[in-house]
């Protein structure tokens, strides 16, 4: 009876979900991509199974089942997000450069049309918020968002935002969350009247970037270039509640709700790693050596590896290497 007893309790183990175990994180592999030019934001189709990467005039499209490109979004001026609708099985880029937004068949790749902005200068992040059905650009340069129906393929709004705003996330609920990187503040958006109705200081984060949710919680993550920190903040009151230690020069925080991890991609190479032991308490688990530079991310929730885009750069300039794009790929260890 024992003998079972301890065969049962060790399958039961080996079922287990890794989350109970895997804190750290090491290298997988690394996927090379065509083209020249700069970088930013990475975004994943859960429905599709494509890890899409900003790359200049570019996107390139990563199938995470292969882990093989699969195609190439061209001809815009200088690309920095993208937003996903699978309902309408398209996808929204932003067009820095351009002041618009390019919209692309989920499936095909293809370019279904493009949207020129009005009073927007310098879109930059860009998400979707199920609640309202709207796609929002964060503008750098003008201080506002840009709101998309993403049926009609129209502008129907504008939000002034009283700063320069970084990234956003959607509680789903009404609300969206927005870094105002300049102010070192947070806005409160609601995406129906499409208006500010909050703003918290941050303090002591300075000159905020990344953002993200643990919806359970009721917890924000933002990521602080100035002071080197993450500050955890709670949604209900504003406050920060926590912060601490990443590297330099951090872009992007993402937060994996099923192992209860936060990673911070930071410039210095290294991407810090967090676990939440609670709503309010945290504790520093891996400092993961990456490359110089790779600053922006994804996460895939299924396999829970995480993806950080790179090139390498003329010594002391912001000019890459020929042919030396790649995407980098950590797995839990």
């Amino acid at each position: 009876m024992k003998k079972h007893v301890i065969a049962a309790a060790l399958l039961f183990a080996a079922a287990l979900p890794f989350k109970l175990s895997a804190q750290t994180y090491v290298a997988d592999k690394t996927i090379a991509l065509p083209g020249d030019g700069g970088y930013d934001y990475l975004a994943i189709d859960k429905v599709n199974r494509n890890l899409y990467i900003s790359h200049s005039t570019t996107v390139n499209i990563i199938s995470l089942d292969a882990e093989q490109p699969v195609g190439v979004i061209g001809n815009m001026k200088g690309v920095h997000g993208i937003a996903i609708v699978n309902k309408l099985n398209r996808g929204f880029i932003s067009d820095g450069k351009a002041n618009a937004v390019v919209v692309f068949d989920l499936k095909t790749f293809k370019t279904i049309t493009t949207i020129a902005l009005t009073g927007a200068n310098g879109p930059d992040a860009i998400m979707y918020d199920p609640f309202s059905d709207r796609v929002f650009t964060f503008n750098g340069e003008s201080d506002n968002s840009s709101v998309i129906n993403p049926s009609t393929l129209k502008q129907v709004g504008t939000v002034a935002l009283g700063g320069g705003p970084e990234f956003a996330v959607s509680d789903g609920k009404g609300l969206i969350y927005n870094n105002l990187e300049d102010k070192s503040s947070l806005n409160v958006i609601d995406s129906k009247k499409l208006k500010v109705i909050k703003n918290y200081p941050l303090a002591p984060c300075s000159g905020p970037t990344g953002l993200a949710l643990d919806a359970v919680n009721k917890r924000l993550f933002t990521v602080c270039r100035e002071n080197k920190g993450v500050s955890v903040v709670d949604i209900n009151t504003g406050k920060v509640t926590a912060t601490l230690p990443i590297g330099a020069g951090v872009d992007a925080v993402v937060y994996d709700a099923e192992t209860k991890l936060i990673f911070c991609s930071c410039g210095d190479g290294v991407t810090t790693i967090i676990k939440q032991k609670s709503a309010d308490e945290y504790e520093v688990v891996q400092s993961l050596k990456t490359a110089e530079r790779a600053k922006t991310m994804a996460l895939d929730a299924k396999t829970h590896k995480i993806y950080l885009s790179v090139a390498q750069f003329q010594p002391g300039t912001r000019t890459t290497v020929p042919n030396t794009f790649e995407v980098l790929v950590y797995k839990p260890n």
